[in-house]
């Protein structure tokens, strides 16, 4: 840890805040840590904020990440709604929507009009796109991270293969940081409650089911992007019925959202989405309460593997379903079945970030990668 790039992380991070103590981590002399740092301050990474209290000598100046050195752009896509927001580099939101949309319509019809709301925020903050350091992405489907790519999303029919961020890369010019929701809702989650936790799983539960797991700090993909797909693990009382996906016997096809609403409507209960079934749960209805409790116990029997596989610190249930009925049916049978050694330790716990986890966390992926190490030092480089 003895680039330019690791100096900034380790202030960043909160690891080092002077120069005396960059040197006593780094064991770096104090002429190449005043070197590294220099050029860290004269680039705008860096900016000194004050002086620390001193035993002797001058006082220490108190170095800072410089929060206005940029603006971070994201879109947090959803099968029928779209949160997109813009933010500095602490995560203070400059400005944010909240809009419908229907993500079947396809890549370029769904990116040309996140392009347009990015745009739009820009001009609501009175700022320039060439102040965007990073735009992240996140979408209802498995993606291939490094690469930017959906690969095979149930709910994004044409979106296979199609390369997102290069898309985005071609218009903006910046860093293109593509995830799966859920993953990036349990990085917001982690960042804004759970900093010192190494271990979480989040749990989402509205069109879909899909769960996104930070183990031993980082954020757990799979090799192919395809980690944490819980709806689609077969369960036996859904032999016979049809998932989205196209098999038969999936979680999802009895559990989700929108297959709650298909029941609920089948029962004789108009309802058309996964929004307006958890509203029928809130107000009453018999059989949505039913179904919902119903849908908490056959997800509770599929956590409760994954919380003896992975032993998580964690557990946090997002989406629209994850209110009182469905999480007590969840409750009681992953208590049930999960070993008490795996649980004992175990916060279940619902959101508190609501539908601005996922933007939380695109906003944390991409000021991670954008000033990682590795890219403030080739950064440096190249000037």
């Amino acid at each position: 840890m003895t680039s330019a790039g690791h100096l900034l992380w380790l202030v960043r991070t909160g690891r080092a805040r002077t120069r005396a103590e960059l040197q006593k981590v780094t064991g770096l002399s104090r002429s190449t840590v005043g070197q590294r740092l220099d050029a860290l301050l004269s680039h705008g990474f860096l900016r000194p904020t004050g002086v620390d209290s001193s035993t002797g000598g001058r006082p220490p100046v108190r170095l800072d990440f410089n929060h206005e050195h940029g603006l971070v752009l994201a879109a947090d896509l959803g099968a029928t709604r779209a949160r997109t927001a813009l933010f500095d580099l602490a995560g203070r939101a400059l400005a944010e929507e909240v809009e419908r949309i229907d993500v079947a319509d396809g890549p370029d019809a769904v990116l040309d009009w996140a392009d347009r709301r990015f745009r739009d925020l820009l001009e609501q903050a009175g700022r320039c796109p060439d102040e965007v350091r990073g735009i992240g992405l996140g979408v209802p489907g498995p993606v291939e991270f490094e690469a930017g790519v959906v690969r095979q999303p149930p709910i994004m029919p044409g979106w296979d293969g199609f390369p997102i961020a290069e898309h985005l890369r071609e218009r903006w010019d910046v860093p293109v940081l593509v995830d799966n929701d859920a993953n990036v809702m349990a990085i917001g989650e982690r960042t804004a409650r759970f900093p010192e936790s190494s271990s979480l799983v989040l749990v989402k539960v509205a069109t879909g089911i899909g769960a996104g797991m930070v183990l031993g700090g980082e954020v757990y993909r799979g090799v192919d992007g395809g980690a944490g797909d819980l709806g689609h693990v077969r369960v036996e009382n859904a032999s016979e019925a049809q998932c989205m996906c196209g098999s038969t016997g999936c979680l999802a096809a009895l559990a989700s959202g929108s297959a709650l609403a298909r029941r609920l409507n089948a029962a004789g209960v108009p309802t058309a989405s996964s929004r307006e079934f958890a509203s029928r749960v809130r107000e009453g209805q018999p059989e949505a309460v039913r179904l919902a409790r119903e849908a908490g116990q056959l997800i509770g029997e599929v956590l409760s593997t994954v919380v003896c596989l992975v032993n998580p610190q964690v557990l946090v249930l997002a989406g629209d379903l994850a209110e009182a009925q469905f999480v007590s049916g969840l409750r009681e049978v992953l208590y049930q079945r999960a070993l008490p050694r795996a649980t004992r330790n175990l916060l279940v716990t619902t959101t508190e970030l609501g539908e601005r986890a996922g933007i939380l966390g695109l906003h944390a992926t991409v000021v991670d990668s954008v000033y990682s190490p590795s890219s403030v030092d080739v950064l440096l480089a190249a000037e």
